[in-house]
C-alpha cells in the first residue's frame, strides 16, 4: 500500500540519535497527537532541517506516512524556535520537564486540541521566565502546566474538600482516591500543609500566564510537586526522569 504525505503543526518533545546522520523525534502534533518520526540526515553539517528540529521547537511539518510506525519528515517550517528557552539552562530544564510530562500523559496518536494548545502556551511563556535560584522542578510554571495536563488527561486532583466524604478540614492527598482527604480518611495519604493545599488550588484555577504570580512558598511548591509525582505513579505507573535530574 502506498504511503501518503500530509502537513501538520508539531512540537518536538524529544530527539534521539538513530544512526550516524539520522535522528528519531517524538512529536506532539495538532492533528494526530503523539507520533514518532525520522529526520534523515539531520546530524549532517549541511542538513536542510538543521536546528529547526531541536527539542521544544514549534514547527510545521510535511510528513510521509508509510507502512511502518515511524513517519518520515520531508519538510520543515519553523514557527517558533524557543531559542531563549533552550539557551538558558534553567528554562531548558523547565521546558524538558513539561515536554516529558506531555510525552507520558499523552502518548497515543490521538489529537487533543486543548493539550496541544496548552503545550504551545507553556513554551511561549517559558521564553520569558526569569531564571530562579530554586530547582526547575519547583518552578511555578512547570507545576501549573503539569497540573493542567493531569486535568486534561482526566486525573484532575480534587483539593477543595475531602474526596471521600466532602469534609472541609483536609490533612493530605490520596492519589488513589483522586484528591485531598480529611483525617478520617487520611490513612496512608500524602501529608499536605494548608499552604500547599491553597497553592495547588490556586495553580489549578488560574491561567498558565499567571502561574508566576501565585507567590508559592517553598513548602507549597514541594507539596504541589508531591501531588503531581504521586498522581503520575498512581494513574500512569511512571516517574519523570527530568524531575530527578
Amino acid at each position: 500500500m502506498a504511503g501518503r504525505t500530509y502537513k501538520t503543526e508539531a512540537i518536538v518533545l524529544r530527539s534521539m540519535r538513530f544512526s550516524e546522520a539520522d535522528r528519531i523525534l517524538h512529536l506532539y502534533t495538532a492533528d494526530r497527537g503523539r507520533i514518532g518520526a525520522i529526520a534523515k540526515g539531520l546530524r549532517k553539517t549541511k542538513s536542510r532541517f538543521g536546528a529547526r528540529l531541536e527539542p521544544l521547537s514549534h514547527v510545521e511539518l510535511m510528513l510521509h506516512q508509510g507502512a511502518g510506525e515511524l513517519q518520515t519528515i520531508t519538510g520543515v517550517e519553523l514557527l517558533r524556535s524557543h531559542h531563549a528557552a533552550r539557551e538558558d539552562s534553567y528554562r531548558l530544564n523547565v521546558g524538558l520537564i513539561g515536554a516529558e510530562a506531555m510525552l507520558r500523559l499523552f502518548g497515543e496518536p490521538e489529537a487533543n486540541e486543548r493539550a496541544f494548545g496548552a503545550l504551545a502556551k507553556f513554551l511561549d511563556l517559558l521564553d520569558e521566565v526569569e531564571p530562579r535560584k530554586t530547582q526547575p522542578a519547583a518552578d511555578a510554571l512547570a507545576l501549573s502546566f503539569q497540573l493542567k495536563l493531569l486535568w486534561l488527561a482526566g486525573y484532575l486532583p480534587h483539593v477543595t474538600s475531602c474526596v471521600e466524604c466532602g469534609a472541609a478540614e483536609l490533612v493530605g492527598f490520596s492519589a488513589r482516591a483522586g484528591g485531598a482527604v480529611c483525617s478520617d480518611h487520611g490513612t496512608g495519604a500524602l501529608r499536605l500543609s494548608d499552604d500547599g493545599l491553597v497553592g495547588i488550588e490556586r495553580l489549578l484555577s488560574t491561567p498558565l500566564a499567571d502561574a508566576h504570580d501565585a507567590a508559592l512558598s517553598e513548602r507549597a511548591s514541594r507539596d504541589a510537586l508531591a501531588v503531581i509525582t504521586s498522581s503520575y505513579e498512581e494513574h500512569g505507573g511512571f516517574r519523570l526522569r527530568t524531575l530527578s535530574a
